[in-house]
């Protein structure tokens, strides 16, 4: 059985055996949601396999369409009520910068998170952002301002999508 990414584990783009990460997180996210009481329904569970599956950011609307298309909802609020509850929990990241969503790769694990988008294939990686928060830090601090949150996102060429990628 393949182990979830720890922090320090290579990020994102690299080939694994996909559907043993989906397998993997969704078990340790329903095993997270049974510790802490929290009801992970099948539409949630629906919506963390999709965004798992597509290893990129996916829009709301992205997710309701393949929701609809199974039979599991037709209305927005189906899609942003999933998308809140695997957010708040942390078990997906909202990407700010494309107004979409994405699997975290350390689920249930309070934590900032720095986001490798791919503009090419549009995947995305989550990446440790402790050293970039550290210098973020000392710039806020000097300023007088306390960081509650950091969101950092990099856009980019994934390996297969750069210059000189083998086919």
């Amino acid at each position: 059985m393949t182990q979830p990414p720890r922090p320090g584990d290579p990020i994102g783009f690299e080939t694994h055996d996909h559907r043993a990460c989906i397998e993997d997180t969704v078990r340790a996210v329903a095993a997270r949601c049974a510790q802490d009481g929290l009801q992970f329904t099948p539409v949630r569970r629906r919506v963390l396999e999709i965004l798992l599956a597509r290893h990129r950011a996916i829009g709301a609307y992205e997710i309701l369409d393949t929701l609809r298309d199974e039979g599991l909802g037709s209305q927005p609020p189906v899609a942003y009520r999933a998308l809140e509850f695997l957010t708040k929990h942390g078990f997906a990241h909202r990407i700010e910068g494309l107004n979409a969503f994405a699997a975290c790769t350390d689920p249930g694990h309070d934590h900032d998170a720095a986001f490798l988008i791919c503009t090419g294939c549009g995947a995305v990686a989550e990446a440790p952002v402790a050293p970039a928060r550290a210098a973020l830090a000392q710039t806020a601090e000097a300023a007088g301002f306390t960081i509650a949150r950091t969101v950092l996102e990099a856009e980019g060429l994934c390996p297969h999508c750069s210059p000189g990628a083998a086919p």
